[in-house]
């Protein structure tokens, strides 16, 4: 698996991306960082899926093969699939970080086509070359699909290991994609304005900047400026967990990759994420992963 970083400074801002590629697949973290407003064109010819997660930043863009306008909010995704793709892209946000999949069209249809029904229709789309989206409405990054995002791009692999690990990942992320999709369909919408849902992705960075010391939901409602039915309900349709759920995902989710990835003691990471005891990690964390914290620190 080729692995290509790519920086580039100029007068409109700074821009980063970090790509990994087969022959069938190319995976890329983008971080782009913005001096104002840019309008930049983007134009790609080859013919494949894409499924795209807008991790970041606010931006709008015209897709002309699918003839739509979108007006994006941080934490965001949807798949997508045209022959050719020509959008023009308006940041809103002086940074906007994306990650996206693309599969060649072949390999999309052989892991695809006998799944479920809204799988099963989008792959005739793709086979009969309609311009698609899987779904009309853009889903939420929920904690499942930030995580496996998160895995693919701190890879502890190299190698041949690497490939298998990052195309795993990426059918795991498909399927996540499509559930989230369907899970979202129909729901009462709860969160109804931009400001709302900036406010709501606001609370998720604010608790991932704060995993040791979680502020209390009277806290996170006042920094927001949101009352608390809202606040609970709106994060529930945008991320498809509790605000307390969410926090122990990503606080077990942390400790696992610091055992795995780093030297760190059980012990250790149970204080540095804010568990008030290590038994309290312990349990936690066997209940979440099935094994103990030292299992996993012995067996990385």
């Amino acid at each position: 698996m080729e692995e290509l970083t790519q920086e580039l400074v100029n007068e409109t801002g700074k821009f980063r991306s970090v790509s990994w590629c087969t022959d069938d697949l190319r995976v890329s973290h983008n971080i782009s960082q913005y001096q104002g407003s840019e309008r930049i064109p983007i134009s790609r010819r080859d013919d494949v899926v894409r499924l795209h997660f807008g991790l970041k930043g606010d931006y709008q863009f015209t897709h002309q093969q699918l003839n739509k306008r979108f007006d994006l909010v941080g934490s965001h995704q949807n798949m997508m699939y045209s022959e050719g793709f020509d959008i023009i892209l308006e940041n809103k946000t002086p940074q906007v970080e994306t990650f996206g999949i693309q599969f060649s069209k072949a390999s999309f249809i052989s892991f695809a086509q006998n799944a479920d029904n809204q799988l099963e229709d989008f792959c005739e789309a793709v086979i009969s070359g309609k311009s698609i989206m899987l779904s009309k409405n853009w889903g939420s990054i929920n904690p499942a699909i930030e995580n496996v995002i998160r895995q693919v791009i701190h890879c502890p692999y190299s190698g041949g290991m690497k490939q298998i690990f990052i195309l795993s990942k990426c059918l795991e992320l498909l399927v996540l994609s499509a559930e989230s999709s369907l899970k979202n369909a129909g729901k009462r919408a709860y969160v109804l304005t931009r400001q709302d849902k900036e406010k709501i992705i606001a609370v998720r960075d604010l608790i991932n900047g704060r995993l040791e010391s979680p502020p209390t939901l009277s806290e996170i409602g006042k920094l927001v400026g949101m009352n608390e039915f809202k606040l609970k309900h709106g994060f529930k349709e945008m991320f498809q967990t509790t605000i307390f759920g969410y926090l122990t995902d990503q606080r077990l989710n942390t400790a696992f990759q610091y055992l795995r990835d780093t030297q760190k003691t059980a012990a250790e990471v149970a204080f540095e994420l804010g568990y008030a005891t290590p038994q309290h990690f312990n349990n936690a964390f066997k209940k979440r992963f099935g094994v103990t914290p030292n299992l996993v620190r012995n067996n990385p």
